[in-house]
């Protein structure tokens, strides 16, 4: 039976909807609390508390609905790896060629390949002609790697030349890209920082909620020796107002706006999360090939050597004579697109004949009439030392010196040289004998960088991000790019990751991870010292991104914290990538990284937010339990937590100003300030309430009195639970402009969709502020809303309206002002 690659049933586990749920444990205490409101606070002679049941319920669908879709966002790494291999092969079994899907291919298979097929499988030669096979996807290789009879070529490799027979060595997850495939899901398994963050966050919550609850339990029943259903509802009002009910849906909007945004830079983002962890890269691992350069081979001009008495724009239309015009290999391309025009490569002459590249000769030759005088030439070019032993004409040893000299210097700067000679043959015949060939001259040939990496590099150093290149391309070839872009050139072979650091005293490090951290790159490296690399850099405590293009690098990009697709890039590496770019070169990255930055820190400023209104809920409530008996109807704090978190929902546009370093959650930081808030706002809203209870502060203002004909005040009475909450609920919604700021609050200002809410949610909080309950379970409470004669034409009346005496318009603004005393 043939073995198939078959990736189904971890691809089925992996990307099941299921793995992630980062909110899972705030979101089965709002379902708790559901319950509770529904099974437990059923006594008394008092109906289910179904309002605030269905409002939980109501919550949980909104964040549900949100999370669902956020979790199916398109791309997954092994479909698009599965999908990238061949479908088809022309295979020889039994003495007969047919053509079979790729998937039926086993070992010991017979197939046959030619010019612009890609490989099935791994395989090895056993008959070829001149063939040239494109591992750039595989290896990052630049040119075409020519193969003979015995070599190995890789399945997902691209023919660019020649034609020719193999044996099937290894297929599916045996071969060289099945092994990429196999790190891809191994990369995955991964849990992400964000949900460890968040999960932190929530325990946080959880627990504060978990220890008044047990405290207000044991004072409310055997000390105070409450009823049941009287005890339930206090307990309600901790839940309800304690847990972040909206956190899962105010982070993921934060996410998915920032998405957007990021978009109009260009950067699609696959995978929400990593957003935040771009904020905090701290390290950028690059792939050189097709990433830092343009994966086009280009002669560098400057550093044409001249060996006769013609010049260097000569020396390079002579070897554009000696160049394909049509099929060309990627020397031929690169040569004829150094002429001004293309078409000078065969301008005014006439073609004889011509001799393409092959493994044995290592040069082309073209024979040529110019037709101006009629005189028949013959050029050739190639590799330097083959051209160097074929001249025989004006061959001098200070010319053989001087070339060997700049061939070694060309070596040194990773720069491959191409050889160009030239003869006259008399006779006029194209297989004529010529005059002998002279040495007219050599060309530099390079990958170049793209016109903006060098600028990019620069950009990313001065935000705190340290660049690193991880290319499979020669050690010299790696040094040479990273001169010319400012990376430097402390750069070592892959090899250095199995065997150690080398023995040179311009090495420092001790220890391969001191290696990799130190060194400014690596050559000759494979999909497995990649992913070495980029795990070798999480171990050591960096957020790391790595991006690149081809299938060689997506299991590092599925790897690294966050995985960048460069525009262009295989259809694999898109889809281990966590951000892809829909623009050339690497200048989008530093507008995602600056976003980025941005949208951290409106997380940052929520998730400090949310924990200061936990504490400020539980510690609050539970104290006046203690020393009031006070009893908040829950009913009240769910619409509390409704207009708060509707209007938090806005921070997600709130205008910020991206940091200058990588950002990182210092949970400590933020679970101090929220405890030091959360004592303030309580012992603000309890002196509130004393004064209201204890003292005649607010009817010397010319409010009217609080007690009863009796001269007893009540805790409880319908006017302390609207003026509470108005308390609670302006002073919450205030907290934010406290937590979003660096300095002082006052002097950053804050978006505009910030503070029309603030104002907004205070409108409604005012008019919307319960009076005595109703029968109905069902029906919003009776609400007044007057501060003056003309506002009683208003249906509604403010809470305090009882206690304003008609005199005093004032006393309504001081009331409700008196709450705005900002941290």
């Amino acid at each position: 039976m043939p073995t198939r690659f078959h990736l189904c049933s971890f691809t089925n586990n992996f990307f099941s909807f299921a793995v992630s749920h980062r909110f899972l444990k705030i979101r089965r205490v709002m379902e708790a609390a559901a319950l509770v409101a529904i099974v437990l606070s059923n006594g008394g002679g008092e109906a289910p508390d179904w309002p605030d049941f269905v409002g939980i319920l109501l919550l949980l669908l909104a964040n549900a609905t949100i999370g669902f879709i956020e979790e199916h966002q398109a791309g997954n790494a092994v479909k698009a790896l599965m999908a990238s291999l061949a479908p088809q092969a022309k295979i020889k079994r039994d003495g007969q060629w047919a053509t079979l899907e790729a998937s039926l291919l086993v070992p010991g298979d017979v197939i046959s390949i030619k010019l612009g097929d890609i490989v099935p499988a791994d395989a090895r030669l056993i008959e070829s002609v001149n063939i040239s096979i494109d591992q750039a996807a595989l290896t990052g290789e630049s040119l075409p790697a020519n193969k003979k009879n015995g070599d190995e070529i890789f399945s997902g490799s691209t023919v660019k030349q020649g034609e020719g027979e193999a044996v099937v060595i290894g297929t599916g997850s045996n071969t060289f890209f099945g092994r990429a495939a196999k790190l891809v899901q191994m990369a995955g398994d991964d849990v992400g920082h964000l949900q460890i963050v968040l999960a932190r966050i929530g325990r946080f919550c959880i627990v504060s909620i978990a220890i008044f609850l047990v405290v207000v339990t044991i004072v409310q029943y055997a000390a105070f020796k409450y009823d049941y259903r009287r005890g339930i509802n206090n307990l309600l009002v901790l839940l309800i107002g304690g847990i972040p009910i909206a956190m899962p849906t105010v982070l993921s909007v934060t996410l998915a706006i920032g998405a957007r945004q990021l978009a109009e830079h260009k950067a699609i983002v696959t995978r929400m999360s990593a957003i935040e962890e771009l904020a905090g890269v701290t390290i950028l691992c690059s792939d050189k090939t097709g990433t830092l350069t343009l994966n086009e081979l280009t002669i560098d001009l400057a550093n044409v050597k001249v060996y006769s008495d013609v010049t260097p724009e000569n020396v390079i239309l002579f070897s554009a004579y000696a160049s394909r015009v049509e099929n060309q290999d990627a020397i031929d391309t690169c040569v004829v697109k150094s002429l001004p025009d293309v078409a000078q490569a065969r301008a005014g002459i006439e073609q004889l004949d011509f001799v393409p590249f092959n493994p044995t000769d290592k040069r082309t030759q073209m024979t040529y009439r110019r037709l101006s005088d009629n005189t028949v030439h013959r050029i050739t070019k190639g590799m330097s030392s083959i051209i160097l032993d074929i001249c025989t004409r004006n061959k001098t040893e200070e010319q053989i010196a001087q070339m060997h000299a700049d061939v070694d210097e060309f070596a040194r700067r990773g720069l491959r040289a191409l050889a160009v000679a030239m003869e006259e043959v008399p006779e006029g015949l194209k297989d004529s004998p010529g005059t002998g060939f002279t040495l007219i001259g050599l060309l530099p040939i390079y990958d170049p960088p793209r016109h903006d990496t060098k600028e990019t590099i620069d950009r990313a150093q001065a935000l705190g991000v340290q660049v690193k290149m991880i290319t499979g391309d020669q050690l010299a070839i790696a040094k040479e790019t990273g001169r010319r872009l400012g990376l430097g050139d402390h750069m070592f072979n892959a090899s250095v990751l199995r065997d150690g650091p080398p023995a040179d005293e311009n090495v420092k490090s001790n220890t391969v991870d001191e290696l990799v951290l130190e060194a400014d790159g690596f050559a000759g490296v494979y999909p497995e010292h990649k992913y070495d690399i980029v795990a070798r850099l999480q171990n050591l405590g960096h957020f790391t991104a790595m991006t690149g293009d081809g299938v060689n690098d997506a299991p590092a990009l599925a790897k690294a914290n966050v995985g960048i697709a460069v525009a262009d890039a295989s259809d694999a590496a898109r889809s281990a990538a966590d951000i892809v770019l829909t623009e050339p070169g690497l200048s989008v990255i530093i507008d995602a990284i600056l976003g980025s930055r941005q949208i951290f820190q409106r997380m940052r400023n929520y998730s400090a937010y949310t924990c200061s209104i936990t504490i400020r809920v539980v510690l609050c409530f539970s104290v006046m339990v203690f020393a009031w008996k006070f009893d908040f109807p829950p009913f009240m704090v769910l619409i509390l937590a409704i207009l708060n978190d509707g209007t938090i929902l806005t921070i997600s546009k709130d205008r910020v100003v991206p940091s200058q370093y990588p950002n990182h959650w210092d949970l400590r930081e933020i679970f101090t300030s929220a405890i030091v808030y959360g004592i303030y706002l309580t012992a603000s809203t309890l002196v509130f309430f004393a004064l209201a209870m204890h003292t005649r502060f607010f009817q010397n203002m010319g409010l009217s009195s609080f007690e009863d004909a009796d001269g007893f005040k009540d805790a409880n009475d319908w006017k302390m639970h609207s003026i509470i909450y108005l308390q609670v609920s302006t002073l919450s919604q205030a907290l934010i402009f406290v937590t979003r700021s660096q300095g002082f609050s006052f002097i950053e200002r804050p978006s505009l969709i910030l503070a029309g809410a603030f104002v907004f949610a205070q409108l409604i909080a005012t008019f919307i502020a319960p009076s005595r309950p109703m029968a109905s379970p069902w029906a919003f409470p009776r609400t007044r809303c007057v501060a003056s004669a003309p506002s009683r034409l208003l249906r509604f009346r403010a809470p305090w309206a009882p206690l304003l005496v008609p005199r005093s318009k004032t006393s309504f603004y001081f009331l409700n002002l008196s709450s705005l005393s900002l941290p």
